[in-house]
């Protein structure tokens, strides 16, 4: 039987690292670290949108990691299994900050069981691509209830197939769908409200201007 290597730079493979680290070699666990911390961090800023608490939420996802190793059997991607752990963690933490809106598992809306002509709530929605500003889309995923940010997020943001999002979070195929659907319906009432407020802001300031001239 062929045993893994290191890699031609001296460095564990991610097999290797895994195996070793699940019988307690902190080089190992190391190197898994080096390997996925940036991408586990990026997953929880997105989720968050505040640095210092990402950085927070990361190293508490690979300390999870660390207890959590041993029950890794390698029955889907190392990386899916990892930021399965990572999206609990982070919604542990929201869940604690605010009780969220509506479950994950909340169940269609009836209207969308409905026979007849409808989008694919799963397909890409060209509504909230383009010419939004990211800033501001920023700030309105920051807004939404944790399962609808979480769904979102690793979807449109991190590119994940529902099938997948269903893996992670625990959820069916349909319930990911629906939560996608509402939560870019509800970034939609976010952004719009937002140029609202800018189109005011713009008026009133034109209007300081005229008056004070």
């Amino acid at each position: 039987m062929a045993r893994t290597r290191p890699t031609e730079n001296g460095e564990l493979t991610e097999a290797e690292a895994i195996r070793r680290a699940q019988q307690g070699d902190a080089e190992a666990f190391e190197r898994i670290y080096t390997l996925h911390s940036r991408r586990v961090y990026a997953l929880c800023l997105r989720m968050v949108g505040n640095t210092a608490e990402a950085e927070d939420l990361t190293q508490e996802s690979f300390l999870q990691l660390f207890r959590k190793i041993g029950t890794f059997r390698g029955e889907s991607a190392f990386s899916t299994w990892l930021h399965r752990l990572s999206v609990n963690v982070v919604l542990m933490r929201l869940r604690k900050k605010r009780l969220p809106e509506t479950s994950l598992e909340e169940t269609t809306d009836p209207d969308q069981e409905a026979g007849g002509p409808r989008k694919d709530i799963g397909g890409p929605d060209l509504g909230l691509s383009g010419s939004v500003d990211r800033v501001n889309l920023q700030r309105a995923v920051e807004q939404l209830p944790p399962g609808y940010k979480s769904v979102f997020v690793l979807h449109d943001v991190e590119g994940y197939e529902h099938n997948e999002i269903a893996t992670i979070m625990h959820c069916s195929i349909g319930n990911s769908k629906s939560q996608l659907h509402k939560a870019r319906m509800r970034l939609r009432e976010l952004l719009q409200e937002s140029e609202r407020s800018r189109a005011r802001e713009e008026r009133q300031a034109a209007k300081g201007s005229s008056a004070g001239g």
